[in-house]
């Protein structure tokens, strides 16, 4: 029942907007809009993952997609909320092609943020709920398959006699949830692995890994983990439910498999994709090919001077696994985030001398004050609220990024003011600590540039006590036989360097599988184009490259943690789906190599 005064309020405004899109009304319809206002959009008007900034871009985009998209049925889901004169209220739609939801938030009777997402394609719903599949026929036959029969000879079939729809390229978190995603809405698809088993990717990391953010925004689809699973999962538990969610989900996955190289044949619109499967070399034609190898590229290796010098062990840190061989020894470690921190500690805890290298400020934040203050929306006390997972990811998407550093300037004055003992304490050690270049904290440093920032689960205390040494703000001059020397002239021994330096653009992977010149044409991938250092502009409203049709025609980018991986992979498969079934997916908002 649609009773309260906010409710009212929130459906008076859709039959609004709903009567002006049915007339064609473009004006109208940008007029329910404040002044600021933004339409984020998941697909659903204009096959793109984009933000329309202002009541002028509302209307351009309108005015290019009404007449295909020709939306009805918009009607309000549940109660609205009314908080400080923001009425925030959930809504359903449909399109000629899809259906939809969304979240509405007004001000004043007019609409300050209107998010809108796809749900399903009309007659190609995934077949889950009461429309899952029967699982067996009941009547006699002499020639019947079983599930195990046909598992295995589609498991022979394809990539043989049968080609792939869908190619993806990685098969860590983020192909195996866009995997299941496409398996479920019966794109064949194949996920590629170099690793010997699913999960290898977390397996084969250092020692001591454990996830950094909590059980509840990390839940894969379809199967979420259970209820005694814990906050914080360990990276072998990580490895043992990929592994076990690839055979449950049916993928069809390839270990011990790697990309050689792949072209694009514009006249016929598909992929020639060489990769070698456990040392045979197997040529694939998907029509569509995902690079699904992280967030990020491949590592990002310093040059120093004098490295041919330095008689100890050199290392990046993604070919760190433990700290046991390094006991007793002196061992340098250049970086201070995430890993850097990770690493430090487990070569402390297995006897090690280490020394961090910080070459510039660190946001740090305790694991128990994020999980209390910034984790909220993702809790059992969310739970208890009804805030499933699902929704918990529509609130966070509803959110423009333009808006996020506001809120996220809010969050840390709060924890800066609730810990200002520990950052006392910290920034006496030596330690230098950021909190970005406009006070914003963690998240935009992780969308910005995917850098700079660690999660407190131990580390900080062990540099504040001198356990762990730092040497911050002094840049490295060059390596020497025993060690390195700094600018200022000052040298620290060492036995072993690891760098953690991070990754590069995920377009790098294009490069190298590809082409440069495709490389380029793409452009690079992650960043919002703010201005800081590390994330130049242009401002592009979105993550650049990510989940939505790039530069390069059948071409697409998946990753990011758990969280991103989960929401977003259902995007990018509903993308890949409507155009093996031809239904028509005119793009608004061009993509180039700036990202847009």
């Amino acid at each position: 029942m649609l009773e309260t005064a906010p409710t009212k309020q929130a459906a008076a405004w859709l039959e609004s907007l709903a009567q002006a899109l049915a007339a064609g009304d473009v004006a109208a319809a940008a007029n329910l809009f404040v002044d600021d206002c933004y339409w984020r959009d998941l697909l659903t008007f204009t096959w793109n993952v984009t933000t329309m900034e202002g009541r002028e871009a509302i209307a351009d985009m309108l005015a290019a997609t009404l007449a295909t998209t020709r939306p009805t049925a918009w009607r309000v889901t549940g109660e609205a909320t009314s908080d400080e004169g923001t009425i925030e209220a959930w809504f359903t739609f449909e399109t000629a092609v899809a259906s939809g939801q969304g979240i509405m938030r007004l001000r004043n009777g007019r609409c300050r943020t209107l998010f809108t997402a796809m749900t399903d394609l009309k007659g190609f719903e995934e077949r889950k709920g009461a429309e899952r599949p029967l699982g067996v026929r009941h009547k006699a036959d002499p020639e019947r398959e079983t599930w195990s029969e046909a598992r295995a000879r589609e498991t022979r079939e394809l990539g043989a006699s049968e080609q792939p729809y869908c190619l993806v390229i990685g098969g860590g978190q983020g192909g195996i949830m866009l995997g299941a995603r496409l398996r479920q809405l019966g794109v064949p698809t194949i996920v590629i692995e170099k690793n010997a088993r699913p999960g290898d990717s977390w397996r084969n990391r250092y020692r001591t890994l454990v996830l950094h953010d909590p059980v509840w925004y990390d839940h894969l689809p379809y199967i979420p983990f259970p209820e005694n699973w814990p906050v914080f999962t360990p990276k072998d538990k990580m490895g043992d439910w990929l592994e076990m969610y690839t055979r449950v989900m049916e993928l069809n996955y390839w270990v011990a498999t790697k990309c050689l190289g792949a072209s694009y044949d514009e006249a016929k619109k598909e992929w020639t994709v060489v990769v070698d499967r456990v040392g045979r070399q197997i040529t694939l034609k998907p029509k569509h090919i995902v690079f699904a190898t992280g967030a990020y590229g491949p590592p990002r290796k310093i040059d120093l001077a004098g490295a041919d010098e330095f008689k100890g062990e050199l290392l990046h840190s993604s070919q760190y696994a433990s700290g046991d061989k390094f006991r007793g020894r002196r061992v340098a470690v250049i970086g201070a985030a995430s890993s850097g921190h990770d690493v430090c500690v487990d070569l402390w805890e297995s006897g090690a001398d280490v020394t961090m290298i910080q070459r510039s400020p660190t946001t740090v934040v305790k694991s128990d004050t994020l999980m209390e203050v910034g984790f909220e929306i993702f809790s059992e006390n969310a739970l208890a609220r009804g805030i499933t997972t699902e929704k918990a990811d529509m609130i966070v998407a509803s959110t423009p990024f333009a808006l996020v550093p506001k809120g996220q300037r809010a969050l840390y004055d709060v924890i800066r003011a609730r810990d200002a003992a520990f950052y006392d304490r910290l920034r006496a050690s030596g330690f230098a600590i950021d909190f970005g270049d406009d006070e914003t904290g963690l998240l935009m440093k992780a969308y910005r540039t995917g850098s700079g920032y660690y999660i407190d689960v131990g580390a900080s205390d062990l540099i504040i006590d001198g356990k762990i040494g730092i040497r911050s703000g002094i840049a490295i001059k060059s390596l020497t036989k025993h060690g390195i020397l700094f600018e200022d002239g000052s040298e620290l021994e060492a036995d072993a360097i690891i760098a953690c330096t991070g990754y590069q653009s995920m377009n790098e992977n294009v490069a190298a599988l590809v082409s440069r010149e495709v490389a380029d044409k793409v452009g690079p991938c992650w960043g919002l184009g703010s201005g800081v250092k590390g994330d130049p502009g242009p401002w592009q409203g979105e993550l650049r490259n990510m989940w939505k049709p790039t530069a390069q025609e059948a071409l697409w980018f998946h990753g990011g943690n758990l969280a991103l991986s989960r929401f977003y992979s259902k995007y990018v498969a509903l993308q890949i789906k409507a155009r093996m079934e031809g239904i028509a997916t005119p793009v608004y908002g061009k993509p180039s190599n700036s990202g847009q």
